[in-house]
């Protein structure tokens, strides 16, 4: 009897370190139910910032181009001189997703809807300038013409390509729609990106200088960008594309999960692609979805341990990443830390974590709407600002209101994993590269073994 119950004993503790060695004790996830199911007083504040976020989108993108600008004031004025009429290809796919989240719920005619993501469309397809059908990263919002000397950027042009295979699954009986989007999409010469190499993407290309020397060659937001190129219809890269880029790993206060990136390059890719509960068959058989969380856990522990030095972050205050700030931009984030951190908080960190982590990042957003009430405006919450020094910016970013609406809706209803998974291509990709799905499907909220402060 006792031998038998050593042998359990023993299979019980293998069983348990295997568990572990899958799912990091910083990181267990249990299965639960998703969509969220959030309180009465949490979706009315939740469909609040959204429509504020999508009304952005709606009221700052050309008229004869749909291109949406790439920021603004948070009152709706002109930015400054610079950027009055600068508009951004990752900002306009985020554009195209958020009208269909508009016209889903209601908050523009699904015709008007309609009209404007065949304009945006149309002038892709027809009339943008582009490079083996790349576009360039910054344009002009009522011309199309190039700004700033800009890339033909290969990560701009495939959020660009996310929003445009959303609005094509969501408008599935628009034919003009299909096509268009269908045409911008199987032009794109996936291969001429590589520039000669056999697996890794080129950052871009300038016609004054030729391909950017950086590649997409260890974690970042660039999931997607391989996934859309290895499911190509027309001009595919090799799957082992997918592999070829270098995994490495960072280490936290006892979390571990892959890349050293701001919180942003966790979310981009996830808010279009469905990776819950798909793990790779070969490499070291990442679950990107469960990594996300990870990552977005170890962010959170990190803002709480620089609250030793920033008093205003807190359990409910929390977000630092690529924003604006009182110097300017910074791609900034952590950890490990960057030595530019002076204590800003920037809430699309929190609102893009929604779809990982709802019941804290809903948490911070309320609370940081209810004690700083200043910054939250006519898009939702400003860009970035600093509790400790009274600091508010300015502006609102395309992107960053693109990343909260997107990530919110998808903690909300599922809506835009459940559209752009119905594109044939992404699941072909998937396929490809064997992110299979796992047997228990790990859902939308993760919980560490240890309590979250």
């Amino acid at each position: 009897m006792r031998q038998l119950f050593r042998r359990a004993a023993v299979l019980f503790l293998l069983t348990f370190v295997l568990v572990l060695d899958t799912h990091p004790i910083s990181a267990f996830e249990p299965p639960s139910q998703s969509p969220r199911t959030f309180s009465a007083r949490d979706r009315s504040f939740l469909e609040d910032l959204e429509r504020r976020s999508f009304q952005y989108f709606w009221e700052h993108a050309g008229a004869s181009t749909g291109l949406v600008l790439d920021r603004t004031r948070t009152d709706g004025a002109p930015a400054d001189e610079d950027h009055r009429t600068v508009a951004s290809i990752a900002a306009t796919g985020f554009g195209l997703t958020a009208i269909c989240i508009g016209a889903e719920r209601g908050w523009v005619k699904r015709d008007a809807a309609r009209e404007r993501v065949r304009t945006t469309l149309r002038f892709f397809a027809d009339h943008a300038l582009q490079e083996h059908g790349w576009f360039y990263h910054w344009m002009d919002v009522n011309t199309g013409a190039r700004m700033w000397k800009s890339e033909v950027s290969s990560i701009d042009t495939a959020l660009l390509l996310a929003g445009a295979l959303t609005a094509r699954q969501y408008f599935h009986d628009d034919a003009e729609i299909v096509r268009l989007a269908t045409v911008i999409y199987e032009r794109i010469d996936f291969p001429w990106m590589l520039n000669g190499h056999p697996t890794l993407l080129s950052m871009g290309w300038r016609p004054e200088s030729n391909f950017i020397k950086a590649r997409w060659d260890d974690y970042s937001e660039h999931p997607i960008l391989y996934l859309l190129a290895i499911g190509s219809p027309t001009h595919p890269i090799t799957t082992e594309a997918w592999y070829a880029w270098k995994r490495n790993w960072n280490y936290y206060k006892g979390y571990k999960y892959l890349g050293a990136t701001p919180l942003f390059t966790y979310q981009y890719s996830h808010a279009w692609v469905d990776f819950r509960g798909r793990r790779e068959a070969s490499g070291e058989h990442i679950d990107y979805f469960a990594n996300s969380v990870t990552a977005t856990l170890a962010h959170r522990q990190f803002c709480l341990d620089l609250a030793k030095e920033f008093p205003s972050y807190g359990p409910n205050v929390w977000g630092i990443s690529a924003s604006d700030s009182v110097k300017g931009y910074v791609a900034w984030g952590g950890p490990p830390r960057d030595p530019a951190i002076d204590g800003t908080v920037v809430p699309y960190a929190a609102a893009g974590s929604s779809m990982f982590v709802p019941t804290l990042a809903v948490a911070a957003l309320k609370t940081m709407r209810a004690k700083y009430p200043q910054v939250y405006g006519k898009y939702g919450f400003a860009d970035a600002f600093n509790p400790n020094t009274g600091w508010i910016d300015r502006d609102v970013i395309g992107i960053d209101l693109g990343i909260t609406i997107l990530g919110v809706e998808n903690a909300r209803s599922e809506f835009v994993w459940r559209w752009f998974m119905k594109n044939p291509e992404i699941n072909n990709a998937l396929k490809l590269v064997e992110l299979k799905k796992t047997r228990v499907r790990e859902r939308t909220q993760q919980t560490p073994l240890r309590k979250a402060a």
